[in-house]
Order: structure tokens, then sequence, then C-alpha cells
């Protein structure tokens, strides 16, 4: 059984410290819904090791902290809460997620920001595969996804709209292959060089321009405001960025 400790600060603020231990995860998400409704705005979730979903479907100004592992799919369709993992996490987290923020102090597995409709996901260090997946765009609601290490295959893949961002932090070299496959909106932005076999034929290399150095600039001084080191220092290493080359890669598929 989970331990829960409610505190309320000077300021009103109501909080919740949960011990996860053992807890099964459709019982600690129903915790954290039930304490969300009774007014709780922080949470601190303890010795979460592998519990599905955290946050899923969440709305509001409200801030989890996961300390541990959460599983596959956190954050889903999240709609505005910030939630700080202070370690790595599995697939699938923001996945289609709306509005919020998410931030790993560590590694995210495969498909992460998957479908991601708003908002914002920072990891500090590597992804796994098909990250940025079908990310999408709606008028001025861009969702940005920004890695301090590195991706695996298919980065960028099917991508419509938004920004993904690699770092290669710590001299990583990006080995990634048919990075931006059937992507038509949105950009990625790499901190270092890749080589034209490794993109997918609908995307083309480009070079930098100030808006696009302002863009990068923006993201990678919240990056450190997140995890520390120097932006200056991040900043002064060459930038390249891979944009879609057609609206309709798949048209001639489907036209007669």
């Amino acid at each position: 059984m989970s331990q829960v400790t409610v505190q309320k600060s000077d300021s009103n603020v109501r909080s919740a410290l949960i011990d996860a231990t053992g807890m099964y995860y459709r019982d600690l998400n129903a915790l954290l819904r039930s304490l969300v409704a009774d007014g709780i705005t922080v949470l601190r979730l303890e010795n979460v090791c592998g519990q599905r979903y955290i946050a899923t479907d969440l709305p509001g100004d409200i801030r989890i902290e996961i300390h541990g592992t959460p599983g596959n799919d956190l954050s889903a369709f999240m709609d505005g809460p910030q939630v700080t993992v202070h370690g790595n996490v599995q697939d699938a987290a923001g996945n289609t997620m709306n509005f919020g923020k998410i931030i790993v102090n560590g590694r995210a597995g495969d498909v992460l920001g998957m479908s991601m409709r708003g908002g914002s996901i920072f990891v500090r260090d590597n992804v796994g595969y098909r990250c940025a997946i079908h990310m999408k765009q709606y008028a001025e609601i861009r969702p940005t996804l920004v890695i301090g290490g590195t991706a695996q295959d298919f980065f960028g893949e099917y991508m419509a709209g938004g920004v993904a961002i690699l770092l290669g932090l710590g001299d990583v070299p990006h080995n990634a292959k048919f990075i931006g496959t059937g992507m038509h909106g949105g950009a990625i932005y790499i901190r270092g060089t890749v080589k034209p076999y490794q993109l997918g034929r609908e995307v083309g290399i480009l070079e930098m321009e100030p808006a696009d150095t302002e863009l990068v600039r923006q993201a990678v001084e919240e990056y450190v405001s997140h995890f520390g080191g120097s932006a200056e220092e991040i900043l002064s290493a060459p930038f390249i960025k891979l944009s879609p080359v057609s609206s309709r890669p798949y048209g001639k598929m489907y036209a007669p």
C-alpha cells in the first residue's frame, strides 16, 4: 500500500507526498486524479518503478515530481502540468501531449513525443528509436522537443510540425539513419553534422537563418536552466537545419 502525506504551505499551496512502492499503476493514477480533484497542485512521487500512464490526461497548473523510473506513456494526452523526472523514462512519454512540460534528468526510451501537439519536452541525455514521430502543430501552437544527447533511427519520422533539437552534448556522434523519413512539416535542428545517407529522402539540409538561430538559442537557454551547463558554449558549435522538401512526400503513391 502507498503512503500519502498531504501538506499545506504558508502560501496555501497544497502538496502531497506519495510513496509508490509496489503500487499498481491503475491505483496510482486513480490516487493522483483524486488528489488533484481535491485541490492538490504539487505532487511528489517516490519509489516509482515502471508504473504506466502517470499524469495521463491531467489538466491544469499542476507540478509533479517523480523519483524513480516511470513506465510507458508518461504524460500521454497531458493538458497543462509540468512533470519533472529524476531518473530515466520508458517508451512513449508525451504521447499525443497537448500542453505542459516534461523534464527528464536522464534518458528516454523509444517514440518519445509521438504525435505531440503542444508543450515541450526536455531530456538531459539520449533517446531511443522513432522519437518525434508524427509531431504536429496548429497555428501558433508548436510543440518543442530538446534532446541533450542524440537519438536512434527514424528520428522525426512522418513529422508534420513542431521543433525537434539534438544537441549532441559530450561529443556524442549522431549515427541515426532514416532521420526525417516521411517528414512533411516542422523542423529538426542538429548540433553537429549528419551525412546525406542518414536522412530520409523527404528532407534536405538547410543553412540556419536568423529566426532559426534565435529559436535554438531560446531552447538551449531553457535546457541549461533545467540541467546546467553553458548556453554560450553549446551555441558556439555549428547547427544545421533539416526541413522537408515536399509537403506531400507520398502524394504520387495515391494519385493516378
